[in-house]
């Protein structure tokens, strides 16, 4: 069983496509999924569910979502859901692979480990297969209980790191023409997101454009002033400064790999 959270839920046994439509059953499953292998408490899933006001009849209501999904989750086998109880509430008992957020864990240590030993190639490969696992929003529209939401932060941080790490090592490896559109995009999307200025005024310098690096700064400094009443900060300062000089601009560190919380 396969379990994909990193956009619309997804659960799939073999070519199987299973579908959870009422909303509370995929919040509840969402949950469970995103603390897999690892006890929810009842309290912590009925506050999820409902948003901290639950109904009078909570607990049974939970008992009855959590047999459905066991149901369905089973395929017509009753001793093979993956959903168990444990005090104080249940968990959901899942491979290193089942979850897609378990797979991006794996790869983003995979890449980063390939980047110490200096297998750029690897790295570069990895660290694109973990942004390729991102399909759009996550599952649910609920996102303000603590399971999920927290969730939602860590993986909104995930993927810009994933994002910084693999155009850094792209970069290393001589590839700035290709990244520019995507640095454009990405500049677009996050305009307050300053890593991504710099790297895309590293490109642009590589690849003999450095009136639009300069450029690329000065758009920064006006969105940072304009919308936020700050200058840019002291790392782009530095790259700006570098291709002013003709001289090698800094790069950022390659972040650590954190898990979600398990809270």
């Amino acid at each position: 069983m396969k379990y994909e959270v990193l956009g619309p839920l997804r659960i799939t046994a073999g070519s199987t496509v299973l579908t959870v439509n009422a909303p509370k059953m995929a919040t509840l499953l969402v949950a469970l999924v995103v603390r897999a292998n690892t006890v929810v408490s009842k309290e912590a899933l009925i506050t999820e569910i409902w948003e901290g006001t639950p109904p009078r009849r909570a607990a049974a209501a939970l008992h009855v979502y959590v047999s459905q999904l066991r149901k369905l989750l089973a395929m017509g086998a009753p001793d093979a859901s993956p959903i168990v109880t444990e005090r104080p509430g249940y968990m959901l008992v899942a491979g290193p692979e089942d979850t897609d957020w378990g797979r991006l864990e794996q790869l983003t240590r995979q890449a980063r480990a390939a980047r110490d030993r200096g297998d750029l190639e690897d790295s570069a490969h990895a660290f694109a297969q973990a942004v390729g696992l991102w399909r759009g929003p996550l599952p649910c529209p609920r996102q303000n209980g603590p399971l999920i939401g927290d969730f939602a932060a860590w993986v909104k941080t995930h993927r810009l790191h994933c994002l910084e790490d693999y155009v850094e090592v792209s970069l290393e490896l001589g590839r700035h023409r290709s990244l520019i559109g995507l640095l454009s995009t990405l500049v677009s999307e996050h305009p307050f997101h300053e890593v991504f200025y710099g790297q895309l005024m590293r490109a642009l310098d590589a690849s003999e454009r450095r009136a639009e690096a300069l450029r690329v700064y000065e758009q920064a400094a006006t969105t940072l002033s304009r919308e936020l009443g700050l200058g840019p900060g002291r790392q782009l300062r530095q790259v700006h400064r570098a291709i002013l000089s003709g001289g090698s601009a800094p790069a950022p560190r390659l972040h650590d790999v954190a898990a979600p919380g398990r809270a």
